[in-house]
Protein backbone atom coordinates (compact mmCIF):
# COMPACT_ATOMS: atom_id res chain seq x y z
CA UNK A 1 0.00 0.00 0.00
CA UNK A 2 1.10 3.17 -1.14
CA UNK A 3 1.78 6.26 1.22
CA UNK A 4 -0.58 8.35 -0.29
CA UNK A 5 -3.33 5.99 0.25
CA UNK A 6 -2.25 5.52 3.97
CA UNK A 7 -2.61 9.31 4.65
CA UNK A 8 -6.36 8.73 3.14
CA UNK A 9 -7.17 6.16 5.40
CA UNK A 10 -5.79 8.01 8.14
CA UNK A 11 -7.88 11.11 7.00
CA UNK A 12 -10.81 9.34 6.55
CA UNK A 13 -10.64 7.36 9.99
CA UNK A 14 -10.36 10.64 11.58
CA UNK A 15 -12.92 12.17 9.57
CA UNK A 16 -15.21 8.91 10.99
CA UNK A 17 -13.73 9.68 14.56
CA UNK A 18 -14.66 13.28 14.52
CA UNK A 19 -18.19 12.69 13.25
CA UNK A 20 -18.22 9.58 16.04
CA UNK A 21 -17.33 12.25 18.97
CA UNK A 22 -20.08 14.68 18.03
CA UNK A 23 -22.66 11.96 17.91
CA UNK A 24 -21.70 10.71 21.60
CA UNK A 25 -22.06 14.19 22.86
CA UNK A 26 -25.80 14.24 21.42
CA UNK A 27 -26.73 11.36 23.01
CA UNK A 28 -24.99 11.61 26.39
CA UNK A 29 -26.45 15.33 26.52
CA UNK A 30 -30.14 14.12 25.32
CA UNK A 31 -29.75 11.17 28.36
CA UNK A 32 -28.56 13.40 30.63
CA UNK A 33 -31.36 16.23 30.41
CA UNK A 34 -33.93 13.27 31.48
CA UNK A 35 -31.51 11.44 33.81
CA UNK A 36 -31.09 15.14 36.14
CA UNK A 37 -35.00 15.33 35.73
CA UNK A 38 -35.72 11.92 37.20
CA UNK A 39 -32.75 12.26 39.67
CA UNK A 40 -34.71 15.42 41.63
CA UNK A 41 -38.33 14.85 40.73
CA UNK A 42 -37.53 11.11 40.37
CA UNK A 43 -40.08 10.54 43.96
CA UNK A 44 -42.46 13.25 42.19
CA UNK A 45 -42.95 11.80 39.02
CA UNK A 46 -43.31 8.09 40.00
CA UNK A 47 -45.95 8.98 42.93
CA UNK A 48 -47.92 10.65 40.19
CA UNK A 49 -47.55 7.64 37.64
CA UNK A 50 -48.78 5.36 40.49
CA UNK A 51 -51.80 7.56 41.13
CA UNK A 52 -54.94 5.14 40.11
CA UNK A 53 -57.35 8.27 39.95
CA UNK A 54 -55.16 9.93 37.13
CA UNK A 55 -56.39 8.84 33.43
CA UNK A 56 -53.52 6.44 32.31
CA UNK A 57 -52.37 8.33 29.46
CA UNK A 58 -51.77 11.27 31.25
CA UNK A 59 -49.40 8.86 33.71
CA UNK A 60 -48.19 7.48 30.72
CA UNK A 61 -46.80 9.93 28.53
CA UNK A 62 -44.24 11.73 31.00
CA UNK A 63 -42.81 8.20 31.67
CA UNK A 64 -42.54 7.31 28.35
CA UNK A 65 -40.84 10.86 27.86
CA UNK A 66 -38.29 10.06 30.36
CA UNK A 67 -37.83 6.58 28.98
CA UNK A 68 -36.92 7.73 25.07
CA UNK A 69 -34.91 10.58 26.57
CA UNK A 70 -32.75 7.95 27.78
CA UNK A 71 -32.82 5.51 25.35
CA UNK A 72 -33.80 6.52 22.05
CA UNK A 73 -33.90 10.40 21.59
CA UNK A 74 -29.81 11.05 20.96
CA UNK A 75 -30.37 7.89 18.14
CA UNK A 76 -33.35 9.62 16.46
CA UNK A 77 -31.60 12.88 16.28
CA UNK A 78 -27.98 11.37 15.00
CA UNK A 79 -29.41 9.11 12.20
CA UNK A 80 -31.75 12.18 10.81
CA UNK A 81 -28.37 14.60 10.92
CA UNK A 82 -26.55 11.77 9.69
CA UNK A 83 -29.30 10.62 6.94
CA UNK A 84 -28.23 7.25 8.39
CA UNK A 85 -31.01 3.90 8.48
CA UNK A 86 -31.52 1.50 10.98
CA UNK A 87 -30.07 -1.06 8.43
CA UNK A 88 -27.22 0.79 9.02
CA UNK A 89 -26.88 -0.26 12.44
CA UNK A 90 -27.88 -4.29 11.66
CA UNK A 91 -31.42 -4.55 11.78
CA UNK A 92 -31.42 -6.38 8.56
CA UNK A 93 -32.57 -9.43 7.14
CA UNK A 94 -29.76 -11.94 6.67
CA UNK A 95 -28.36 -13.39 9.71
CA UNK A 96 -31.55 -12.57 11.51
CA UNK A 97 -32.19 -15.85 12.89
CA UNK A 98 -28.57 -16.38 13.80
CA UNK A 99 -28.93 -13.52 15.79
CA UNK A 100 -31.52 -14.37 17.94
CA UNK A 101 -30.33 -17.64 19.13
CA UNK A 102 -27.29 -16.78 19.51
CA UNK A 103 -28.12 -13.63 21.73
CA UNK A 104 -30.84 -15.97 23.68
CA UNK A 105 -28.18 -17.79 24.84
CA UNK A 106 -26.09 -15.02 26.33
CA UNK A 107 -29.50 -14.54 28.42
CA UNK A 108 -28.91 -17.97 30.24
CA UNK A 109 -26.16 -16.79 32.70
CA UNK A 110 -28.67 -14.00 34.06
CA UNK A 111 -31.62 -16.41 33.72
CA UNK A 112 -30.09 -19.25 36.08
CA UNK A 113 -29.39 -16.32 38.67
CA UNK A 114 -32.86 -15.22 38.55
CA UNK A 115 -34.14 -19.27 39.26
CA UNK A 116 -31.55 -19.59 41.80
CA UNK A 117 -33.06 -16.30 43.77
CA UNK A 118 -36.40 -17.39 43.19
CA UNK A 119 -37.19 -14.40 41.03
CA UNK A 120 -39.56 -15.91 38.24
CA UNK A 121 -42.81 -15.87 39.19
CA UNK A 122 -44.75 -15.28 35.35
CA UNK A 123 -43.33 -14.55 32.00
CA UNK A 124 -44.74 -11.28 29.71
CA UNK A 125 -42.81 -9.00 27.72
CA UNK A 126 -42.05 -5.89 29.50
CA UNK A 127 -44.81 -6.65 32.81
CA UNK A 128 -41.62 -5.43 34.62
CA UNK A 129 -42.98 -1.80 33.05
CA UNK A 130 -44.94 0.37 35.83
CA UNK A 131 -47.96 0.33 33.62
CA UNK A 132 -47.93 -2.75 31.14
CA UNK A 133 -50.26 -4.47 33.30
CA UNK A 134 -52.86 -1.58 34.05
CA UNK A 135 -53.08 -1.26 30.31
CA UNK A 136 -53.07 -4.69 29.57
CA UNK A 137 -56.17 -4.69 31.73
CA UNK A 138 -57.74 -1.65 29.64
CA UNK A 139 -59.79 -2.64 27.07
CA UNK A 140 -59.44 -2.24 22.90
CA UNK A 141 -57.76 -0.18 21.35
CA UNK A 142 -56.28 1.52 24.89
CA UNK A 143 -54.64 -2.05 25.46
CA UNK A 144 -53.42 -2.83 21.97
CA UNK A 145 -51.90 1.10 21.52
CA UNK A 146 -50.31 1.27 25.52
CA UNK A 147 -48.67 -2.37 25.00
CA UNK A 148 -47.69 -1.62 21.67
CA UNK A 149 -45.35 1.70 22.88
CA UNK A 150 -44.30 0.54 25.80
CA UNK A 151 -42.55 -2.35 23.50
CA UNK A 152 -41.52 0.33 21.57
CA UNK A 153 -39.99 2.97 24.00
CA UNK A 154 -39.01 0.30 26.44
CA UNK A 155 -37.97 -2.44 24.39
CA UNK A 156 -37.17 -1.68 20.77
CA UNK A 157 -35.17 1.66 21.69
CA UNK A 158 -33.66 0.35 24.35
CA UNK A 159 -31.94 -2.45 22.74
CA UNK A 160 -31.38 -0.18 20.04
CA UNK A 161 -29.46 2.40 22.19
CA UNK A 162 -27.05 0.30 23.18
CA UNK A 163 -26.01 -1.06 19.20
CA UNK A 164 -25.59 2.78 18.39
CA UNK A 165 -23.86 3.79 21.81
CA UNK A 166 -21.40 0.60 21.05
CA UNK A 167 -21.47 1.34 17.48
CA UNK A 168 -20.25 5.00 17.42
CA UNK A 169 -17.47 3.93 20.32
CA UNK A 170 -15.70 1.51 18.14
CA UNK A 171 -15.75 4.29 15.13
CA UNK A 172 -14.30 7.25 17.86
CA UNK A 173 -11.63 4.56 19.77
CA UNK A 174 -10.74 2.20 16.61
CA UNK A 175 -8.03 -0.94 17.17
CA UNK A 176 -10.19 -2.96 19.52
CA UNK A 177 -8.88 -6.85 19.58
CA UNK A 178 -10.68 -9.66 18.16
CA UNK A 179 -12.68 -10.50 21.23
CA UNK A 180 -12.07 -6.77 23.19
CA UNK A 181 -15.13 -4.64 21.78
CA UNK A 182 -14.74 -1.01 23.50
CA UNK A 183 -18.93 -0.19 22.49
CA UNK A 184 -19.82 -3.38 24.09
CA UNK A 185 -17.40 -2.82 27.46
CA UNK A 186 -18.92 0.74 28.07
CA UNK A 187 -22.33 -0.59 27.06
CA UNK A 188 -22.16 -3.02 29.34
CA UNK A 189 -20.82 -0.87 32.43
CA UNK A 190 -23.81 2.03 31.38
CA UNK A 191 -26.19 -0.83 32.14
CA UNK A 192 -25.13 -1.97 35.08
CA UNK A 193 -24.88 2.20 36.27
CA UNK A 194 -28.06 3.13 34.85
CA UNK A 195 -29.99 0.11 36.45
CA UNK A 196 -28.20 0.48 40.08
CA UNK A 197 -26.41 -2.87 40.45
CA UNK A 198 -23.67 -1.35 42.56
CA UNK A 199 -22.44 -2.88 45.47
CA UNK A 200 -20.17 -5.28 47.22
CA UNK A 201 -22.40 -7.90 48.51
CA UNK A 202 -22.84 -11.37 46.42
CA UNK A 203 -26.10 -10.87 45.31
CA UNK A 204 -25.66 -7.31 43.59
CA UNK A 205 -22.20 -8.85 42.45
CA UNK A 206 -23.73 -11.81 40.44
CA UNK A 207 -26.52 -9.64 39.46
CA UNK A 208 -23.71 -7.30 37.41
CA UNK A 209 -21.89 -9.75 36.03
CA UNK A 210 -24.51 -11.59 34.54
CA UNK A 211 -26.05 -8.19 33.05
CA UNK A 212 -22.52 -7.32 32.12
CA UNK A 213 -22.38 -10.82 29.90
CA UNK A 214 -25.64 -10.03 28.53
CA UNK A 215 -24.99 -6.67 27.34
CA UNK A 216 -21.15 -7.36 26.19
CA UNK A 217 -22.27 -10.80 24.70
CA UNK A 218 -25.71 -9.56 22.65
CA UNK A 219 -23.30 -6.83 21.23
CA UNK A 220 -20.44 -9.26 20.40
CA UNK A 221 -22.71 -11.20 18.30
CA UNK A 222 -24.16 -8.17 16.82
CA UNK A 223 -20.17 -7.64 15.80
CA UNK A 224 -20.10 -11.17 14.50
CA UNK A 225 -23.36 -11.84 12.29
CA UNK A 226 -24.13 -8.18 11.18
CA UNK A 227 -27.25 -8.47 12.69
CA UNK A 228 -28.74 -6.49 15.33
CA UNK A 229 -32.33 -7.94 15.97
CA UNK A 230 -30.73 -10.10 18.69
CA UNK A 231 -30.16 -7.34 20.72
CA UNK A 232 -33.85 -6.09 20.00
CA UNK A 233 -35.58 -8.87 21.00
CA UNK A 234 -33.54 -9.33 24.18
CA UNK A 235 -34.84 -6.11 25.64
CA UNK A 236 -38.41 -6.97 23.78
CA UNK A 237 -38.61 -10.73 25.06
CA UNK A 238 -36.13 -11.61 27.82
CA UNK A 239 -35.58 -7.81 29.88
CA UNK A 240 -38.29 -6.77 32.13
CA UNK A 241 -39.83 -10.08 31.18
CA UNK A 242 -39.51 -12.12 34.24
Amino acid sequence: MDKQRQKEMKKELSETAKKADKDLNIILISMAIPLILFIFYGNAIMGFCKDLSVNIWLRFIPLMLIQFGLAGLGCVIIMLHRKEHFRDYGLVKPRSVQSAVMSAVVCIPALIFMLVNNEIDSYLPLQGCLLTREFLSCTFPVNALGYALTILVWGFFEGFNYVVISKKINERYPGGRKHINYGAIVCGVLCILIHGMIGFDLYTLFEALTTFILIYGMLMIKEKTGNAWGCILIFILFWNAI
